[in-house]
């Protein structure tokens, strides 16, 4: 069971108020998790570096995910929280995992996890491999996504990697978890969600499974209407907001409680649904696109 959140936009000064403004969409609310304490992890990137804030043992059994994210000045935030299903409790099992510019997040079991793990780590160059430090699957998931921008040219260089790069990545590792999983009997198709990041788009996987608790949808914050949210309050005012045309923020968001209508309201500025099958790649200065599979 987790949470998965990602935030991308143009402008820093204003993501904690954004977040905010979302604040109940994005909390994990009490009982959301069945027992034991959870783990959390933001990771945002802040004058060319990328940072990590990371609890992998917090007692409380309801967060609010917009307050620990507000004080935070960046323009791409990608937050996860998580109750252990495969792999303890410590920092090297919290998400967000990091390798150089690339940040990954990923909630849902692995289907035959322990049948099919040898065989993904054998698919992952050595010098990756080696950098496995925690035993959780979505490490070893992040991993095998690196190998495929590695084929095709964009691990080291990750900041240029254009957007059907980093789709094609998702892709080919949804495909190849499909494939090792009905290999080993299981059934492929199965719920997963993730989010991968260059500190220059902000990309989503995106598949339901049987399991309506895994939806994904996305909000994109844009336009004079949502502008008027974002600086109703007086001491907000003072923000220079000279065209509120330029504003755009867009957050991705999956693993929503039950019962919670995200995605299902009726005003124009709600949350959109993402379908069953996605790829979703969201940047600075556009609206995401959305391409299904």
């Amino acid at each position: 069971m987790a949470r998965l959140f990602g935030l991308i936009g143009n402008r820093a000064d204003l993501a904690g108020r954004v977040l905010e403004l979302e604040r109940d969409a994005l909390a994990v609310p009490e009982g959301l998790v069945p027992e034991g304490p959870l783990s959390w992890g933001i990771g945002f990137y802040q004058g060319g570096e990328v940072l990590l804030r990371r609890r992998p043992n917090d007692e409380r059994s309801a967060l609010d995910l917009a307050k620990l994210a507000k004080d935070l000045r960046s323009d791409l935030i990608v937050g996860h929280v998580r109750a252990a299903t495969v792999g303890g409790m410590r920092t090297e099992n919290t998400h967000p995992f990091r390798y150089r510019e690339w940040l990954f997040a990923h909630t849902g079991s692995i289907l035959r996890w322990e049948q099919i793990k040898l065989r993904l780590l054998d698919s992952i160059p050595e010098f990756l491999r080696k950098n496995v430090r925690g035993d959780t699957d979505s490490e070893v998931l992040f991993h095998v996504v690196l190998s495929f921008l590695f084929d095709a040219g964009r691990l080291q260089d990750g900041a240029r990697a254009d957007a059907r790069t980093v789709s094609a990545a998702l892709s080919s590792t949804a495909s190849l978890l499909d494939q090792i999983v009905a290999e080993e009997g299981g059934q492929p198709g199965f719920a997963l969600n993730a989010l991968l990041t260059n500190g220059e788009m902000l990309a989503a996987l995106h598949r339901t499974g049987d399991n309506h608790s895994s939806r994904m949808a996305m909000r994109v914050v844009h336009g004079r209407a949502d502008m008027d949210l974002l600086v109703a309050d007086d001491a907000l005012r003072r923000v220079r907001l000279t065209d509120p045309g330029a504003l755009r923020f867009a957050i991705l968001a999956s693993d929503f409680a039950e019962g919670q209508t995200v995605g299902e309201g009726e005003s124009p500025s709600s949350w959109t649904p993402l379908p069953p099958r996605a790829i979703v790649v969201a940047t600075r200065d556009a609206d995401p696109s959305v391409e299904t599979f």
